[in-house]
């Protein structure tokens, strides 16, 4: 069983920077053929800052932590007993080309389903930017097979 005792525990904070090549890339790889999300032009056109992140492209950015695992290694979670369960993300403001983002994560809850077989890790995390706004708010649920 996972301890419980890490609930609200802190992982180390990060900052990773949006760069336009991996936005295009990360367009190109989910379809996303909007001028907005590849062009400054078009995006300033419709009315954004920049060229703005668009969904989802924040979890690509939290997998830049310095240490991915820092999450299985606290929890002493066995890799080859893990599910991705649900990702969650809450956008308050628009993040652009050029931002350097920090992670904050922490674990939020830790619960077992079906006597214990499954158990659940939630991890919370807040997306803040240069001037420390809340971008967005991240939650990824990791399930733990058991037995």
């Amino acid at each position: 069983m996972i301890d419980t005792s890490f609930i609200g525990a802190a992982l180390p904070a990060f900052s990773a920077d949006v760069e336009a090549g991996r936005l295009r890339f990360f367009a190109k790889a989910i379809g996303q053929a909007d001028p907005v999300y590849l062009d400054e032009q078009a995006a300033r056109a419709a009315g954004f800052d920049g060229i703005p992140v668009p969904p989802t492209f924040l979890f690509c950015l939290e997998m830049e932590s310095p240490n991915p695992a820092a999450l299985r290694e606290m929890l002493n979670i066995d890799i080859g007993r893990v599910l991705h369960g649900e990702q969650q993300f809450v956008y308050h403001a628009p993040a652009y080309v050029g931002d350097r983002l920090t992670f904050t994560p922490t674990v939020a809850d830790i619960y077992a389903k079906k006597g214990g077989a499954l158990e659940f890790v939630v991890r919370d995390t807040r997306v803040t930017n240069r001037r420390d706004e809340l971008v967005a708010e991240l939650r990824c649920v990791t399930v733990v097979r058991n037995g």
